[in-house]
């Protein structure tokens, strides 16, 4: 129900973007979850695995298994080359058979039986010309060295990772739509900041024109600020371009047209303070972090594969049921009528001798079950060290920010000293490009700062384990 709800607010946002043309970081979010490829990849391995879950149940149950087959043989069975003759004799009062006297007669010196009866050829045919057969068994497990056991744990456990992978890869996607979302905004910011600069740079060339022709300032003078235009309107050209990309890139991630144009909430207004963070230990990190989790259910999967590879060294008992029923039938006579009887047993299977086959493959399911170990032990050595490290970042482009927030009220302070020193006559041509630069580099810096900030709390939530929840 929450999905088919999910599906609705995504389908219903995704046709009215091109009405609204204003996206926000989750908007962005939310259609980059739906159209990702690797995403729907991995639910589909989710579905998968619950599947293989319901099947692993399945081998507690009993199973049913029907068979059946239809020959057409060319000749018939005799059971006789050619007619049979059966003496004649009495049955005795002792209840033996035997011959009395007068069943006897004497040729060439010898006794044999006096009278015969005919036993035909054909009576003891067979058609078997037309032979069918069918069978239907049940087979019921009752022990099989605990390996059905071991495969649902198993079943369950794939279940688990299928769901860690989910989620991990779920975090990928929403780092990788802020990124660049977050490259989008700054871009577009940077691409106003240079249009202030090319305004700012073609309202001083005519001020320095108007000043040329009155005879103030040099033709060098006029020379110099219009080859800083020339770079500004560079900057901006390559800015442009940068904004193109980035939006592109974006609408990639999203599933949008890459022509889409559309405004980010951030583009028109000053970002958002820094989130608070609450600091975690690393046992809640290595709690929160889908790889964790991933490589232990994986440590346990190979477990349960030894438990598996174990079984195979102990007997496997179960019980089975029959009904076979054939035509030609031997139940009662011989007959072409399908006939047919039940049958329940009990089988044992036990190993004897297998080339230490058995052996071999416990080792193998211990040895896999060591490596997932030892993954698991450098995985969270290498999420200790990216905790400190976003931790550390964090810290780092804090001070930045406050930083360049200084410099950009230095910038602008110099540049409003330099403007009007160069109007009173104090300050050099040279010295309000400079100080026209430094204000632009300040300003970017502190937009860059801005940036890293979003970023670093992106990768500090990515390493915490907890981005996008």
């Amino acid at each position: 129900m929450i999905k088919a709800v999910l599906c609705i607010f995504l389908g219903v946002l995704f046709h009215s973007l091109p009405a609204q043309q204003v996206l926000n970081l989750q908007d962005c979010r939310n259609l980059a979850i739906e159209n990702n490829k690797k995403l729907k990849i991995a639910g589909k391995e989710l579905e998968a695995s619950r599947a293989q879950k319901a099947e692993a149940f399945t081998k507690y149950l009993p199973s049913i298994d029907g068979a059946g087959i239809y020959i057409r043989n060319q000749k018939e069975i005799n059971l006789l080359e050619h007619d049979a003759y059966l003496p004649v004799g009495t049955i005795k009062a002792d209840g033996s058979w035997g011959l009395r006297g007068d069943q006897i007669q004497i040729v060439n010196g010898k006794p044999v039986p006096k009278d015969y009866a005919l036993l035909p050829r054909e009576a003891m045919t067979v058609d078997a010309r037309n032979t069918a057969l069918l069978q239907l068994g049940l087979t019921q497990p009752v022990y099989m060295g605990g390996k059905i056991r071991a495969y649902n744990q198993l079943a369950g456990l794939s279940e688990q990772l299928s769901e860690s992978k989910l989620e991990q890869e779920m975090q990928n996607v929403i780092q990788m739509t802020d990124e660049a979302y977050w490259q989008v905004v700054s871009l577009v910011n940077r691409k106003k900041l240079a249009d202030k600069y090319v305004e700012s740079l073609q309202k001083f060339t005519r001020d320095i024109e108007v000043m040329y022709t009155t005879g103030v300032t040099t033709k060098a003078d006029v020379l110099s600020v219009k080859v800083k235009l020339n770079e500004a309107e560079m900057l901006r050209l390559r800015v442009e371009d940068g904004v193109s990309l980035s939006r592109m890139h974006l609408n990639q991630i999203c599933g949008l047209p890459t022509d889409t144009v559309y405004t980010l909430r951030e583009e028109n207004m000053e970002l958002q303070p820094d989130v608070v963070i609450p600091a975690l230990t690393l046992e809640q990190v290595y709690a929160r972090r889908p790889e964790v989790a991933g490589l232990e259910l994986a440590a346990r999967i190979y477990k349960k594969k030894e438990k598996i590879a174990l079984s195979d060294y102990l007997p496997t008992v179960a019980l089975t049921a029959n009904y076979l029923t054939m035509a030609p039938s031997f139940f009662d006579g011989i007959s072409t009528k399908m006939d047919g009887m039940w049958s329940v047993g009990i089988g044992v299977k036990a190993p004897i001798f297998h080339w230490g086959a058995s052996r071999k493959s416990l080792r193998n399911a211990r040895a896999q079950t060591g490596i997932m170990e030892y993954r698991l032990q450098e995985a969270k050595e290498q999420i200790e060290l990216q905790v400190s490290q976003a931790e550390f970042k964090r810290r780092e482009v804090a001070k930045k920010l406050e930083m360049a927030e200084h410099n950009r009220q230095r910038a602008e302070e110099n540049l409003k000293l330099a403007e009007v020193g160069f109007r009173e006559g104090t300050i050099p041509v040279l010295n309000v490009l400079e100080a026209q630069t430094a204000w632009l580099s300040a300003q970017s810096d502190r937009i860059d700062a801005q940036i890293e900030m979003k970023l670093c709390e992106v990768y500090l939530l990515k390493a915490y384990g907890v981005l996008g929840k």
